[in-house]
């Protein structure tokens, strides 16, 4: 059986997705999408060579009986909205971060898929899909190194545009941390401090760039996140495990090293995009079979809600310079791992 997707959002992102699942991933193809601008959309599908319904509302993707499931990769605005009418609807649905704009609207969708009583929300989260994240995630469990004490992690970006704010940092760089750092270390946050060093030059009047995310967790561990979104050099995502017996780090991507010019280097990677792609495919394809399967083990509605009331208590830490408590309520039954 061939999975029917429907796509609302032909942006950069979902057009990576459109492509991968119809020219790269099994089990399904793309057979309708939408887009405020219906002739990008048919353009991109003319690029892409494939054939598929446009529509310009989202919700005729969701409603045509054509569609199986939906991937949702519009405005982030739009994905409350989009997420539960495809549960209202009874249709899976894989939304990109953020689920919602903020926990209010996150445990909104939380409430209607409890309500439905089967899980149908995939949230696009897809580092614990990569392979280095989950190599650092088996060391971890199998004890390796003990318990963990304490993690250091960075988020670094070669540069980014004169739209992106210091709010940003936390709802669109930090939120893949908030979420990866709880599956890595399966703890919730318990407060949050958020500290401004120096900014760097290559910053602008609306972005204070780096930042450093201090978290204390529920059970006392103790992360440090530096953002920096101008680092300049390239994109680039580390994180160290510090546990009691020993010190796990995540792998470095792949690459060739050259001997040149009397200098010894590899190349560095500058497009987030080329970092995770492997993650992506499997991330989609996990969805895919999970749809097929009739039973959705990805990253949950309850995981990105989770996320967004660490954000929201980030957002505040921002603003106050003080430790502020993340308020997270108990995971419901529904939500059981």
């Amino acid at each position: 059986m061939t999975l029917k997707l429907g796509v609302i959002g032909t942006g950069a992102i979902g057009q990576e997705h459109i492509r991968r699942c119809n020219n790269v991933l099994q089990g399904a193809k793309v057979v309708a999408v939408s887009d405020i601008n219906t002739d990008g959309a048919r353009a991109a599908l003319q690029r892409l060579n494939i054939d598929a319904q446009v529509y310009q509302d989202g919700h005729e993707v969701i409603n045509s009986p054509e569609v199986d499931a939906v991937l949702v990769t519009s405005w982030d605005p739009t994905h409350e909205e989009f997420t539960l009418a495809a549960i209202a609807a009874g249709k899976p649905v894989f939304c990109e971060k953020p689920l919602a704009l903020s926990a209010e609207g996150c445990r909104r969708i939380v409430d209607a898929e409890i309500k439905h009583g089967k899980r149908l929300v995939q949230v696009g989260f897809m580092r614990p899909y990569d392979a280095g994240y989950r190599a650092l995630k088996k060391v971890i469990t199998d004890g390796e190194i003990g318990e963990p004490l304490m993690l250091h992690c960075a988020h670094r970006n070669q540069s980014v545009g004169e739209n992106y704010t210091t709010d940003m940092a936390i709802t669109n760089t930090l939120i893949h941390e908030l979420d990866v750092l709880r599956w890595l270390t399966e703890d919730d946050y318990k407060s949050v401090q958020v500290v401004f060093p120096r900014t760097t030059s290559k910053s602008h009047a609306k972005l204070k760039d780096p930042q450093i995310v201090l978290f204390e967790t529920q059970k006392g561990i103790r992360i440090d996140v530096e953002i920096f979104v101008n680092c300049a050099y390239g994109y680039d995502i580390q994180c160290e495990v510090v546990g009691e017996e020993g010190i796990a780090k995540l792998p470095e991507p792949s690459a060739i090293q050259t001997r040149k010019n009397a200098r010894l280097g590899n190349a560095l990677l500058t497009d987030w995009k080329d970092r995770f792609i492997d993650a992506y495919d499997v991330e989609l394809q996990a969805f895919i079979n999970d749809v097929k399967a009739g039973e959705l083990t990805g990253p949950s509605a309850w995981d990105g809600f989770a996320a967004s009331v660490a954000a929201d208590a980030c957002l505040k830490a921002q603003n106050s310079g003080g430790i502020e408590p993340v308020d997270m309520p108990s995971r419901p039954d529904f939500y059981a791992r």
